[in-house]
């Protein structure tokens, strides 16, 4: 399949902007910027904006049947009392999304991952898998 055929959705100004923001935000504690496909426009919008979220909140917010994208700066506390705030890029896909959103998610991850300048993506498939546990692990390899 050539990348003419992959739906990339755009992401235009305001969300970038937002990113931006939101990156260089000095969080004192858990932030969550949700990002959604809007599959009518081919764009990439912002969902929600969440402070003091933990990734257990975010269970009850996201669509247990619509992929999002959410950057998260999570607040890591670490063993000689250091707290740091990495920047997650975490890739929500449920089992039974729709095939043609999914396809567009995974067509914009890309461009999405580069924008958000976060050192990996991390997937999750099931809700009940976005846990502190599951991040420190991801963040710990």
């Amino acid at each position: 399949m050539s990348a003419q055929n992959v739906n990339v959705c755009d992401i235009t100004e305001d969300v970038k902007e937002t990113l931006k923001k939101f990156r260089f935000a000095k969080h004192s504690s858990t932030a969550a910027l949700i990002l959604k496909v809007n599959r009518e426009k081919q764009v990439l919008e912002v969902d929600e904006e969440l402070e003091n979220v933990e990734l257990e909140e975010l269970q009850d917010i996201l669509p247990s049947h619509q992929p999002r994208f959410i950057v998260y700066s999570y607040k890591m506390d670490h063993s000689d009392g250091r707290q740091s705030f990495p920047l997650c890029f975490i890739f929500y896909t449920p089992r039974d999304a729709h095939m043609e959103l999914q396809v567009m998610y995974a067509g914009t991850q890309r461009a999405l991952a580069a924008e958000v300048g976060a050192p990996r993506l991390l997937e999750v498939r099931e809700i009940d898998e976005l846990t502190d546990d599951w991040l420190k692990e991801k963040l710990t390899r």
